[in-house]
């Protein structure tokens, strides 16, 4: 038997519509599934409201940048370094009962509180830092309780 160049056609189209038709049954069993107890109404509500959704995450999220840009400000501002030298300035008398306290932000601006103990009285001075310098001269305990309170070491 010879197969006529027509027939081969034929059966190659056929093949293809087979298969066409058997990928349109296919789609549409998915799409009845996928939609399966729902209209076209329900739908276009959903996509609404997840619009809905993601406008409000957005204006919460701007929200949120907003504070924390603010807790960052305020955490530059805050202390950050603190620390405490004891020492005795009178060998002749008494402990280490003097201090120097260094308190210093991000911005290495703070304070330098220092007391001076001696049996007869007690004197506190405090000295203010701007950029890690004070316009006051600093004592040694000073220097060495500021510099181990810095924050850029």
């Amino acid at each position: 038997m010879e197969l006529n160049p027509i027939t081969i056609i034929t059966a190659i189209l056929t093949l293809i519509i087979l298969l066409g038709v058997f990928w349109i049954v296919k789609t549409e069993k998915r799409l009845q599934r996928f939609f399966a107890g729902k209209k076209g109404k329900d739908l276009e509500d959903t996509i609404e409201n997840l619009q809905l959704d993601i406008l409000n995450l957005q204006e919460e999220k701007n929200k949120i940048q907003a504070q924390i840009a603010v807790l960052q400000k305020k955490a530059k501002e805050s202390i950050r370094g603190v620390e405490t030298i004891r020492f005795n300035p009178f060998p002749e008398q008494g402990g280490n009962q003097s201090f120097a306290i260094a308190m210093i932000n991000e911005e290495e601006n703070g304070v330098i509180l220092s007391s001076l103990y001696a049996r007869e009285r007690m004197s506190i001075f405090a000295k203010p830092i701007k950029n890690g310098i004070s316009e006051h001269s600093l004592t040694e305990e000073e220097k060495e309780a500021l510099q181990k309170a810095s924050v850029k070491k």
